[in-house]
Parts: C-alpha cells; sequence; structure tokens
C-alpha cells in the first residue's frame, strides 16, 4: 500500500515530456529570436560603446570619440576617416538616480574602423578620456550582451590560469588548452574540459 502512494506521488511530481511538435515549435521559435537578434547586431555593427566618461552639462558628444582616438591611440589618427553619423546616451532604465555615468553610444561610417578601434582598445588595456579610465567595447543587442555577460565567471577564472579566453561572437568561449584552442556555447562542457585537463578546478 506504501509502495503505490509513493508510486502515485512519483507520478504527480513528475512533469510531463514535451511532444514532438512541441519540440519542434521549441526551436522554431529560438531560430526566430536568433535570427532577429543577428539582424539587430548587424545594425549596429558600426556602433562602438563608451563607459565611463563623466556627465558634463555642456558636453560635445560628437568629438569624444576622435578625442579618445588621439588620447590613446595616435597612430590610428591619420589612418582612420572618423565620420560620426549618430551619437546618443543610454537612459537610466534601471535606476534614474544612480550616479555612475551612462554609456555613449557612437555610431561611424565604417566597421572596419570601429574592428581597428577596438582591437587597439584590447591591445592597450588601459584606455583613458582627459586622463580618466574609459571602456570601449562593441554596441550589441541586450540579448547577446546578456548571453556574453554569463560567461565573465567562468571567464575570469580561466585568465588567471593563463588560458588565453576570448568571448567569440555571439556567445561563445574560447580557450587554449595544452596548444590547441578549443570553443564552447555550453558552461558546464567548458568546465568540464577544463577541469579534466587541468585538474585545477
Amino acid at each position: 500500500m506504501e509502495d503505490r502512494k509513493n508510486q502515485i506521488k512519483d507520478l504527480e511530481h513528475k512533469e510531463p515530456e514535451d511532444t514532438p511538435l512541441q519540440k519542434q515549435e521549441s526551436k522554431r521559435i529560438q531560430k526566430v529570436e536568433s535570427n532577429v537578434r543577428n539582424l539587430w547586431d548587424n545594425f549596429k555593427r558600426t556602433n562602438i560603446r563608451i563607459m565611463g566618461v563623466p556627465e558634463e552639462r555642456e558636453q560635445n558628444t560628437e568629438n569624444i570619440l576622435k578625442g579618445i582616438v588621439t588620447e590613446n591611440f595616435p597612430h590610428l589618427v591619420k589612418e582612420l576617416d572618423l565620420q560620426v553619423q549618430e551619437v546618443h546616451k543610454t537612459p537610466n532604465k534601471r535606476n534614474p538616480k544612480r550616479t555612475t555615468p551612462r554609456h555613449i553610444i557612437i555610431k561611424i561610417t565604417r566597421a572596419k574602423d570601429r574592428e581597428r578601434i577596438l582591437k587597439a582598445a584590447r591591445a592597450k588595456q588601459v584606455v583613458t578620456y582627459k586622463g580618466a579610465p574609459i571602456q570601449l567595447s562593441a554596441d550589441l543587442s541586450t540579448e547577446t550582451m546578456h548571453a556574453r555577460w554569463e560567461w565573465q565567471e567562468i571567464f575570469k577564472v580561466m585568465n588567471s590560469k593563463n588560458l588565453q579566453p576570448k568571448i567569440l561572437y555571439p556567445a561563445k568561449l574560447s580557450l587554449r588548452i595544452k596548444g590547441q584552442i578549443k570553443s564552447f556555447t555550453n558552461k558546464k562542457k567548458a568546465k568540464g574540459v577544463y577541469h579534466c585537463q587541468t585538474r585545477i578546478i
């Protein structure tokens, strides 16, 4: 009698499996979401996101990027034809009273120029504006940014172990293990491979 009660409880708590039709629909939705994300990221392909620039009342945002390039990458000043198409600051959605400066989004004309600036920023590591440290990054869709952010904890650990991790588009982790470069989209697999190869974590 007790065994039968336990079996009934197990059946009550067992979640029903998705039908083939539901699985197919789920895959279709994921594909549509991925396509929308890629379209949005492609639309932003010439955007640069600038973080950490102090707020000023009379701030000429159009000249900020040129100032950053001149201050940090003088060798690029003559090589790049920086033409700013659009500039705006991100709104304070979460907390309008927060003291941290808003991000500045600058749209330029050529994606190649954006990549050269971001590559130079990664090589320099410490980028400044008027002497204050700032950050430069690609401006991606909210979904892509969130997916990439989820790798940060693993990225920091692997970077501390000199595995040369990189976040690849849209949200894959690439790292070097015993001279070989491996990439992962699944966090558990990345941790598992790292654990097996190094026996550290």
